[in-house]
């Protein structure tokens, strides 16, 4: 008896362990066994091509070497199961993996086999069993397009590379473009010429005394342009003793709606902006949040739905949530009574199937679940919530002040503003407001100049990417997918094409190069519009529209003659860079190399002489420990920079904020610093001192 309830089991299969957990649970193990199969389970062969260009772009599918245990297992249990249900992520990815399991566990072609839900909930999970369908072939063809492709180009056009600059490199359709971005962004800080410029303000006071600030705004009507202490001197003696005089009051009333729901790429954004995650880490604690969280009191359940979306969009049912949510504990004129629709058209059918990002409950507060996250997993979850909870609220209102002031045909402004509604800020704000209210002032008032302040400044170049700032280039311009994003940005830091200064990204010497040896032979690989098009491409295969060979065919050909031009004319680059340092074993200098994991320093007369040893980054702060080491930069075994002292192990000092060879004055221990979008700034390392000052570029 307990044999054939055990042959009368259904077998569903998913990517994660952690993902079969949860789903396990829902499902009960009495009828259902739940396996993984760790992600793909079938794919290209990594020592070769593995693409049969002769033959139509044929690609040679292996089973993934490593995984022959997890398949035998797979085998056994789908040949022992009554019915095998793939329940794979829900997009093309996940489609692409189900399909090799069908063909890997013998599935007939035509079976409904393939499940999928948006969020991991009890509900979702057996709804999604109830309606099993075909796998879908325009699906899994738009990504095999995509995997061939960039197997064609980064297998043929990587060994460029290897023969130009070293072993080791790579070349892809995604990963080069984005480098290009940040050189090219490089390019124009160093081209960037200054331009001086001046402001003025006039701090002026109402009839009972109150201050105001004014800014000259224009002159004869126009614009406000001053270009050098000249013009601001010749200003000066016009307003010089003159009043202001009050021509024109304006106060309106202005509304700011709330912002919508979390997609892939703006969570990505936030998670950099706001809580200082790096995007693969942003999506790694989304991905735990989204297969499913130990919660107390509940078991494991999956915290947000599922997290690869274009789509603001968002289901009636958690609308309806929502709502009675926001009307129980804020009050109904918390609630946007106006419905909008929150849909995002978009040509990328895949991700616009499923909602935005959101909590699969909005009962389940932050604060509720606090004790069973982790503290980046209460932080990313915070965000999520309070954002889904903020897209249907209502708007915040404020009362805006404008005073136009006039000293001959010069237009002096100033505004002040009041919150009168706090509206969707009451759960989503991030910023430490003030009113600024002006003081009453009536049209036709003579105001008396207290003072008179010209300031010089200079244009500014345009800053450096940011994680944030380059997923939003990137999905701007049409590069990649949100799913690319964060994979892509660790790819180029990891191969050192890029590296962090802060929170900023910086192309390195190697990176450069490579931009430019790329952009020389293979211009259509570094083309934002190629890599953009063939995005779209890959929608209209997803809607059955093409044929992803021909795709791959149109896409392949003009590459084919420059990666043979290439490697027939290719010549070497020496990377090498003298140094003054001396080979203590043949007194020859020491040049700096590029080696697979990163520079070294060698001696000049290799191979007679074969002395190493590694480049030590010193920052000219002695130890503030031992005092008589240096201070050097390190890196642990994940590649996060850090400082430590020259005579480790005699000295085991380690800071992770750059210190610096002041002192505080309030408790005497060593300052550090730390830059910030709002600047740079020394801080005492002692926490319970907490002596800071601002330094001024």
């Amino acid at each position: 008896m307990t044999e054939v309830c055990f042959l009368a089991k259904i077998l569903v299969i998913v990517e994660s362990p952690a993902k079969a957990k949860t789903i396990e649970k829902f499902l009960g193990k009495s009828h259902y066994t739940v396996k993984a199969s760790v992600g793909h389970v079938r794919d290209l062969p990594k020592s070769k091509l593995g693409i049969d260009i002769e033959n139509n772009f044929e690609p040679g599918y292996i089973n993934i070497r490593g995984k022959g245990d997890l398949i035998k297992d797979l085998k056994k249990s789908a040949k022992k199961a009554s019915k095998v249900y793939l329940a794979t992520d829900p997009d093309r990815e996940g489609e692409a993996i189900s399909w090799h399991l069908e063909h890997i566990l013998g599935i007939e072609n035509d079976e409904p086999c393939r499940i999928e839900f948006n969020e991991i909930t009890k509900d979702a999970i057996r709804k999604a069993i109830k309606n099993p369908r075909k796998i879908n072939l325009d699906l899994v063809d738009a990504q095999q397009a995509r995997r061939v492709i960039d197997r064609l180009l980064g297998y043929q056009i990587s060994p460029v590379l290897w023969q130009k600059l070293r072993k080791g490199l790579s070349a892809g359709r995604v990963q080069s473009v984005t480098t290009k971005l940040i050189c090219d962004r490089e390019k124009e800080i160093n081209a960037f010429e200054p331009v001086e410029y001046w402001t003025i303000d006039a701090k002026s006071e109402s009839k009972t005394g109150e201050d105001i600030d004014f800014k000259l705004s224009a002159i004869d009507g126009k614009k406000a342009e001053i270009h050098n202490e000249e013009e601001v001197n010749k200003i000066l003696e016009i307003i010089e003793n003159k009043d202001l005089h009050v021509v024109k009051i304006e106060s309106k009333k202005r509304k700011k709606s709330a912002p919508k729901p979390f997609t892939t790429s703006v969570l990505q954004q936030e998670g950099v902006n706001r809580l200082g995650f790096s995007t693969k880490k942003t999506m790694m604690i989304a991905q735990e949040l989204y297969e499913g969280i130990d919660v107390k009191g509940e078991g494991t359940v999956g915290l947000i739905s599922y997290i690869r979306t274009d789509s603001n969009r968002i289901s009636e049912e958690a609308k309806g949530k929502a709502e009675v949510f926001i009307k129980e504990t804020l009050g109904n004129e918390y609630y946007k009574e106006e419905k909008k629709s929150s849909e995002k058209k978009s040509s990328k059918k895949v991700q616009d199937a499923h909602e935005a990002i959101r909590p699969t409950s909005v009962d389940r507060t932050p604060d509720s679940i606090k004790d069973s996250l982790s503290k980046d997993q209460y932080k990313l979850y915070n965000l999520i919530w309070r954002r889904f909870v903020a897209s249907q609220m209502s708007d915040s209102e404020f009362e805006l002040m404008n005073v136009e002031c006039q000293i001959e045909n010069y237009t002096f402004k100033a505004t002040g503003s009041k919150m009168i509604f706090d509206g969707y800020t009451k759960v989503y704000n991030f910023y430490d407001r003030e009113d600024r209210m002006l003081p009453e002032i009536s049209e036709g008032d003579d105001l008396k100049v207290n003072g008179i302040f010209p300031e010089q400044h200079f244009t500014q170049p345009p800053a450096r990417y940011t994680e944030a700032s380059l997923v939003k280039t990137l999905e701007e311009l049409g590069i990649g997918r949100p799913s690319t994003y964060a994979p892509t940005i660790a790819t180029i830091l990891n191969r050192e094409y890029v590296e962090k200064s802060g929170s900023s990204l910086q192309p390195t010497e190697l990176g450069i190069l490579v931009t430019e040896i790329l952009e020389a032979n293979f211009a259509k690989l570094m083309d934002v519009d190629f890599t953009a098009k063939l995005e779209n491409e890959l929608d209209t295969i997803e809607e059955g529209e093409a044929n992803w060979k021909e795709v791959v065919k149109e896409s392949y050909e003009p590459f084919e003659e420059a990666i043979k031009e290439a490697l027939e004319n290719i010549e070497k680059v020496n990377m090498d860079v003298e140094t003054d340092e001396i080979c203590e074993l043949c007194g020859s200098n020491m040049v700096i190399k590029y080696g697979r994991f990163g520079k070294f320093m060698a001696c000049k007369n290799y191979p007679e002489c074969k002395n190493t040893k590694p480049i030590v980054n010193k920052i000219g702060v002695k130890c503030p420990k031992c005092g008589e080491g240096e201070i050097i930069v390190r890196k642990t075994k994940k590649g996060r920079a850090f400082y430590g002292c020259s005579k480790y192990p005699d000295c085991d000092f380690i800071e992770w904020n750059k210190p610096v060879e002041e002192v505080c004055p309030e408790c005497g221990s060593y300052m550090t610093e730390k830059v910030s979008k709002k600047g740079k700034k020394h801080i005492c390392s002692n926490k319970e001192c907490g002596f800071e000052k601002t330094i001024e570029e």
